[in-house]
């Protein structure tokens, strides 16, 4: 095994025992990116040199924290002081930040290692840039958080930020075949983070384990490292809403998993959304349309001609026309969906939907569909994408794991169980 092989929980065993240093396991994904980003392009910007400075720096000091030499990327939506942040537009080509955003300062303080800034969307909404996924380079990675998720597949660094405010961490991790995290809405300070939709948006986590995102969680929290170890849980299987867009190779795996997990010794039953719930997606179309264009207000009033014709024509036209009176609607109507929540966990620990409609889609013009996000992201629920399930073309597919609010460290050990017992 190459250091760059190794979870981000391993690598920090090994610098920490003394058999592996940050240099080396820098080196390592410093090489593993060199000979995939021509085709790949995973990065917005990656200076080798800078990434070596730092390593050695981190060698030659004392432990600061749990990600002591360990490598992290950060979607390009997510300010460094010493790194450009472009947001994924021409308009901001080059702009350098003065600070670093809270997720990126906590990572540091905890002896992470920056190593770059990854490819977004514009403005980390429609419009794709460059990047390709790794596993099949003529397919899509997913969208907005596209660099973030192919970098921890192609295995150029075992963390990486994403952002969410749709199913843009859940989706791109399930279409490159790595694991997606989101919070409980709120959880994760965005400090410096560029804001979409601020009543949606989440930092996401992106790892090739659930134990690394356990470990990373932690350190945004400064709290102690949970021990993913669940019983076997209540397990809800949701098939309403865009059931019938799903792949029907997705709904296979997903029956046949629901029978291997009440086979080994899970509770597992069929789960029916209220009939409120079937508007979420006209909910969340709104409110986040309604944010996005007034967040934006003046890159549309001085840069118009710079932002692409999609984003002019989809998410802007569309906040532009939304009134506050749609807004408000659209929010009281979110509002009493979240307060049908407990009812929906009453006797569930966990719900299980896909993570995206199937594989990721042929053709890097586009991102994939992000129905599945837009049903359940005004819950505001923690979530994880499971790389479990592989589909016709031999491409990855994810399944979901929501928990309730603020059960986040319950949810990961549950998804735990599920993922060893799939």
């Amino acid at each position: 095994m190459q250091p760059h092989d190794l979870t981000a929980t391993q690598a920090a065993a090994a610098i920490s025992a003394g058999s592996l240093t940050a240099e080396a396991l820098a080196r390592s994904c410093l090489e593993k990116a060199a000979a995939l980003e021509p085709t790949v392009h995973a990065f917005a910007y990656l200076n080798p040199d800078q990434v070596l400075d730092v390593a050695r720096a981190l060698d030659q000091g004392s432990a600061t924290g749990a990600l002591h030499g360990v490598p992290f990327v950060a979607k390009d939506i997510i300010d460094s002081h010493d790194m450009p942040t472009g947001y994924g537009s021409p308009i901001y080509k080059g702009a350098q930040p003065f600070a670093d955003a809270s997720p990126i300062a906590m990572a540091r303080a905890a002896g992470g290692l920056l190593m770059g800034k990854t490819v977004t969307t514009e403005f980390a909404n429609l419009s794709p840039n460059e990047t390709a996924n790794p596993l099949d380079t003529a397919r899509t990675p997913g969208g907005s958080s596209s660099g973030s998720a192919a970098a921890v597949a192609a295995r150029m660094a075992p963390l990486a930020y994403g952002t969410q405010t749709t199913q843009s961490t859940i989706r791109p991790a399930a279409f490159c075949g790595v694991h997606g995290y989101c919070p409980t809405q709120g959880d994760f300070r965005m400090s410096g983070v560029r804001e979409a939709a601020g009543t949606f948006d989440r930092l996401g986590l992106i790892t090739r384990s659930l134990d690394d995102i356990a470990l990373l969680r932690a350190v945004l929290l400064r709290s102690p490292v949970p021990k993913l170890e669940a019983a076997k849980p209540r397990i809800g299987i949701c098939r309403d809403l865009v059931w019938e867009d799903v792949d029907p190779a997705l709904r296979n795996e997903i029956d046949a998993a629901a029978s291997r997990l009440e086979a080994a010794g899970a509770s597992v039953r069929d789960i029916t959304l209220p009939p409120e719930f079937a508007s979420l997606p006209d909910t969340h179309r709104p409110i986040s349309a309604y944010e996005f264009a007034r967040n934006f207000a003046f890159e549309i009033d001085q840069h118009w001609n710079q932002i692409s014709q999609r984003l002019r024509d989809g998410r802007i036209k569309d906040g532009l026309g939304t009134t506050l009176a749609d807004y408000k609607f659209a929010l009281a109507h979110m509002y009493r969906c979240q307060a049908m929540l407990p009812g929906l966990f009453a006797d569930v620990d966990v719900i299980l939907t896909p993570s995206a409609l199937g594989e990721a889609p042929l053709g890097i013009d586009a991102t994939g569909s992000a129905a599945v996000g837009a049903v359940w992201t005004p819950l505001f629920l923690p979530c994880v994408t499971l790389p479990v399930f592989t589909g016709p073309n031999g491409m990855p597919m994810g399944l979901q794991v929501l928990g309730p609010l603020h059960g986040d460290d319950a949810m990961l050990a549950h998804a735990k169980w599920i993922e060893q017992a799939l």
